[in-house]
C-alpha cells in the first residue's frame, strides 16, 4: 500500500472519530440536560451525601431509569523508561434508583433530591472485606506505581438512545486506610 494511502486512511479515521464525538454531544445537548447541586463536597465515611438535580427535557425521551450513583475510581500512574502512563478503573459503585421506566415529555422540568451513604470504612471488619482491601491497596504506594482514589456523584437518566447525565467530584476522607 502506498504511503500516501495510509496517511489518507488515518486522516479519515481520525476525522470520522471527531465528527462522531461532536454528533454525540450535540445529540445529547438537544435532548435535554441535568444540573447537579450539592451544598458540600467533602464527607467522612458513613456520612449521608445529599443533593439535588434539575432535569430538563427538550425532546420526548423514553427513560429506562433515573439513578444517582456514588462511584469510586482507582487512578494508577506508572513510570517506565521515562514514560508516564495513567489508567483508571472503577472499583466502587452504589446506586439509588429514583424513578423506574417513564416517558418524559418535551419541555418537562423536574427537581429531584437524593441521599446516598458514603462507604463506612470505620465499621469493624471493613478492612477484611473485599472493598476494604481494594481501597487500602488503592491508597498505598507500590514500587514505581502511584495509586489514588477519586470519588464522584453521577445523576443519570438512562434512556433509549443517548443518556443524560451530570457528575460532580467529591472527597471522602479515607485517612485511616493510608
Amino acid at each position: 500500500m502506498p504511503k500516501d494511502t495510509i496517511l489518507i486512511l488515518i486522516a479519515v479515521a481520525v476525522g470520522g472519530g471527531i465528527v462522531a464525538a461532536i454528533a454525540y454531544y450535540v445529540t445529547r445537548f438537544m435532548r435535554g440536560s441535568i444540573k447537579l447541586s450539592m451544598s458540600r463536597t467533602t464527607f467522612n465515611p458513613g456520612d449521608a451525601i445529599t443533593g439535588s438535580f434539575d432535569l430538563l427535557t427538550k425532546k420526548p425521551i423514553q427513560g429506562n431509569q433515573l439513578v444517582v450513583s456514588l462511584i469510586g475510581v482507582e487512578i494508577t500512574r506508572t513510570r517506565h523508561d521515562g514514560r508516564s502512563r495513567t489508567r483508571s478503573h472503577e472499583i466502587y459503585r452504589d446506586e439509588v434508583v429514583l424513578e423506574e421506566a417513564k416517558e418524559y415529555q418535551a419541555g418537562q422540568t423536574s427537581k429531584h433530591e437524593f441521599e446516598i451513604a458514603a462507604s463506612n470504612t470505620s465499621e469493624p471488619g471493613f478492612m477484611n472485606s473485599a472493598l476494604g482491601k481494594t481501597l487500602g491497596a488503592a491508597l498505598s504506594f507500590l514500587g514505581n506505581r502511584r495509586k489514588r482514589l477519586k470519588w464522584k456523584i453521577e445523576a443519570r437518566l438512562d434512556a433509549k438512545g443517548v443518556d443524560l447525565k451530570a457528575t460532580k467530584s467529591i472527597r471522602i476522607n479515607m485517612k485511616q486506610l493510608a
